[in-house]
């Protein structure tokens, strides 16, 4: 994997505690908006985790392997991808 190790660790590790967190929100019957909204705060750092994996991947093994006017196509996409967050 060419993603920065130590980022993606970071943010999964963050992903982690988070969702303990929302086990023991469970079960200590929280209130239901609460218990949501935590949900959604640890989908978005899975999701920055996964950007920066496949950033890496589309940057490193898939640049790599293809022409420089498939090249051109694929920096296309990793600009796009920073624009979604």
């Amino acid at each position: 994997m060419r993603a920065d190790h130590k980022q993606v660790t970071k943010l999964l590790n963050t992903a982690k505690g988070q969702v303990e967190g929302i086990v023991r929100m469970v079960e200590a019957d929280r209130y239901c908006i609460d218990v949501s909204t935590q949900i959604l705060a640890a989908i978005a750092v899975l999701k920055r985790a996964n950007r920066a994996v496949l950033k890496a991947h589309l940057d490193g093994c898939l640049l790599e392997s293809v022409s420089p006017e498939a090249q051109a196509k694929i920096a296309e996409i990793v600009e796009l991808m920073d624009h979604l967050g």
